[in-house]
């Protein structure tokens, strides 16, 4: 059942998910690792390109049904420019040497960006919400 809900996500929609599920995993190790070192830099940077992902992938996802919506676009739309706009100004601030404005930024992308934007997902009437509640739990 489950593989039949997925094979019928667009592309987008799977690679979506799919950079979600990473930057969630990553962005984990990040928060529970030591700061600063060589490798929180690089998980900082593929985390960086797996958000962006995240962002620009969503932009073209449009539902019609379930939540109010203008032409497709819902209010789960305003992570994108929450991360578009974010994310940049989190970077920006380690370069510059904040990194209290740097922690704040990427904390706040990571559970805003991702916890929150991924509680959304799990509505009935969602892909990830109808493989949780039918497919999974099989409660609806």
């Amino acid at each position: 059942m489950m593989r039949d809900t997925l094979s019928l996500a667009s592309p987008i929609v799977l690679g979506h998910i799919a950079a979600a599920v990473l930057a969630l995993l990553i962005g984990t190790l990040i928060l529970l690792r030591r700061k600063g070192t060589l490798s929180h830099q690089a998980m900082g940077w593929v985390w960086v390109g797996l958000m962006t992902a995240v962002a620009v992938l969503a932009i073209p996802i449009r539902t019609y049904r379930g939540l109010p919506n203008i032409d497709g676009f819902t209010p789960i739309h305003l992570f994108v420019v929450l991360v578009l706009v974010t994310l940049p100004r989190g970077v920006w601030a380690i370069y510059h040497g904040n990194r209290l404005t740097h922690g704040k930024a990427m904390r706040g992308l990571f559970f805003g960006g991702l916890v929150l934007a991924g509680l959304f997902t799990l509505l009935p009437d969602r892909l990830l919400g109808h493989l949780l509640w039918h497919d999974v739990l099989h409660l609806m």
